[in-house]
């Protein structure tokens, strides 16, 4: 056998080619396509390194009386992005959190980053960083297994007897 024959039969052989991972994988992940389950595994793993670092810093250092409205955001962040560290081991378990996170974000965009853009006004404003910052979920809606996300949570199965 020469090289060039044995290249081909190593590259078959293999257990994790490079072209699986955007192949549905029905025996681990139900169906859903493994470069969706790395890159959301990335997001739940920064959520939980950068949003609960920050979060729980400002929590465990803050002096003083809360304001109610700031306590809640800081709690709530707090709180899902350390959740969030399970889903980097059980990612569609977790998906719920993914998805609370892309609903959040995006309802700031529209709510308070889009008005600020379309006056003129965002740039230099108070919200630009974080409008910088939320801008990045269009990577985690685009790796969302969706029709996972439909079939689990909105049309929800019956199982049949």
């Amino acid at each position: 056998m020469n090289t060039t024959e044995q290249v081909p039969q190593q590259l078959k052989r293999s257990k994790f080619p490079i072209k699986n991972i955007f192949l549905s994988d029905y025996e681990k992940y139900e169906g859903v396509r493994r470069i969706n389950i790395y890159v959301m595994r990335l997001f739940f793993a920064l959520m939980f390194i950068f949003v609960a670092t920050d979060s729980w810093t400002v929590i465990l250092t803050h002096e003083g009386a809360w304001d109610p409205t700031r306590a809640v955001a800081w709690c709530t962040w707090a709180a899902y992005s350390t959740l969030a560290i399970l889903g980097v081991f059980h990612t569609l378990r977790m998906l719920p959190i993914m998805l609370f996170m892309i609903f959040y974000k995006g309802l700031w965009l529209i709510v308070v980053a889009y008005p600020l853009w379309s006056a003129g006004t965002l740039k230099g404003s108070p919200a630009e960083g974080m409008a910088y910052m939320f801008s990045g979920i269009i990577i985690p809606i685009l790796f969302v297994p969706w029709k996972y996300v439909f079939k689990k949570y909105i049309l929800i199965e019956t199982k049949k007897k």
